[in-house]
C-alpha cells in the first residue's frame, strides 16, 4: 500500500495512483463481502427475549418460577420454562417456529413469546 510522507508527497506517476485504486477496490470488496456473511448469520441470532417470574401454585409460594422465550428475527428459537417447588425444580423446552410451537403452551409461555415478538 503506497504511503504519504514528507519525502513524497506527491504519487510520481498514474501507474501508481492506478495501483493504490485497485488495492482499495479489492479491500473494500473484502469488507462488502464480510459484512453480507455478517448480516446474512445474524439472522439467526436470538435478538427478541421475553421474560416472565409468576407462581405456579396460588396458595403457596412466590415467584420462583419463570418462562424465557429467545427468538430470532424471524421468530424462532426456543421458550424455556422452569417450575419451582419446594422440593424440586423442573426444566421444560419447547422449540418455536414463526412464534408457534408444536407442543401446548402454557398461558405464562404464551405471554413470553408475545412479549419477545413485540419487544423493540
Amino acid at each position: 500500500m503506497f504511503k504519504f510522507s514528507k519525502e513524497n508527497k506527491k504519487l510520481e506517476n498514474a501507474q501508481e495512483i492506478l495501483n493504490y485504486i485497485k488495492k482499495i477496490e479489492q479491500k473494500v470488496e473484502s469488507i462488502d463481502n464480510e459484512l453480507k456473511d455478517l448480516k446474512e448469520n445474524n439472522k439467526y441470532c436470538f435478538k427478541k427475549i421475553g421474560i416472565l417470574r409468576f407462581n405456579p401454585f396460588e396458595s403457596i409460594g412466590s415467584n420462583q418460577s419463570f418462562t424465557i422465550a429467545l427468538l430470532n428475527e424471524k421468530n424462532d428459537g426456543v421458550v424455556i420454562t422452569s417450575i419451582y417447588a419446594r422440593d424440586e425444580n423442573r426444566v421444560y423446552a419447547k422449540p418455536i417456529k414463526d412464534g408457534k410451537s408444536e407442543y401446548t403452551l402454557s398461558e405464562e409461555e404464551k405471554e413470553a413469546i408475545e412479549k419477545a415478538i413485540n419487544e423493540k
